[in-house]
């Protein structure tokens, strides 16, 4: 005999016991808070506005950073480390770095991750630059910009990691490593990250390279937590 119960915190929808426990649910309500035990693919348009949305808030995480002056790791530190140095424009730099990344990209990760993370570079290169013509930050703590700047860069690789795109040059080695060998791309990240910074030592003050190293430790932790593929199954 089947049981039935009601959906907590749903009243009026029930559920039998025989689909809680073999997860067979026939009627899903996801907007309610119920998720699909198998993938779906994105739709077009839902890979369109998530790369641009992520594109956008890691942007933003960049500008903050950069109103601190701190860096950050990866392709968009050395672009840091260029644009603190020689006055280098940071999104031409950020771009150029990244274009021997793509080679690994369509050989190992296929041509949709490879286009889709050209577009994502692409836009992330325009959007900071022009940050500022929009809004500016007078004053900022380098400790609130740290975490602050982290945590935009996380949503913003998140969002990109989960249309099945990156910001390239390590996030693309941290997607393949974690496909193909199950190493989590933000500790993949932390790592190269960390050797990144350390070469700040060269360009800036002790003080903006620990809270820089704060940012980019704020920043991975939050990638490798929330990106599982065991736990979000959505292409």
């Amino acid at each position: 005999m089947t049981k039935t119960s009601a959906a907590p915190g749903l009243p009026g929808v029930s559920l039998t016991s025989s689909a809680v426990e073999t997860g067979d649910m026939t009627q899903r309500i996801n907007a309610l808070g119920f998720w699909n035990t198998s993938a779906t693919r994105h739709a077009p348009i839902e890979d369109v506005q998530g790369i641009f949305s992520g594109s956008l808030v890691a942007a933003l995480g960049l500008y903050v950073l950069a109103s601190a002056g701190l860096l950050t790791g990866s392709t968009a530190g050395v672009a840091f480390l260029l644009h603190y140095a020689f006055d280098v424009n940071f999104g031409l730099a950020f771009f150029l770095l990244n274009l021997p990344f793509f080679w690994l990209s369509w050989k190992r990760l296929g041509m949709a991750f490879t286009i889709k993370t050209f577009v994502a570079i692409g836009l992330t290169s325009v959007l900071s630059d022009v940050q500022s013509r929009f809004f500016s930050i007078s004053s900022i703590h380098p400790a609130w910009a740290a975490l602050l700047g982290g945590l935009l860069l996380g949503f913003g690789v998140l969002a990109l990691y989960r249309h099945r795109a990156s910001l390239g040059g390590v996030g693309i080695l941290g997607v393949y490593l974690q496909e193909r060998f199950g190493i989590r791309a933000g500790l993949v990240q932390l790592a190269i990250d960390l050797c990144v910074l350390a070469a700040a030592f060269f360009v800036t003050t002790p003080p903006v390279v620990f809270y820089s190293v704060l940012g980019a430790v704020v920043l991975n932790l939050f990638v490798a937590i929330n990106h599982r593929a065991d736990r979000y199954i959505a292409l």
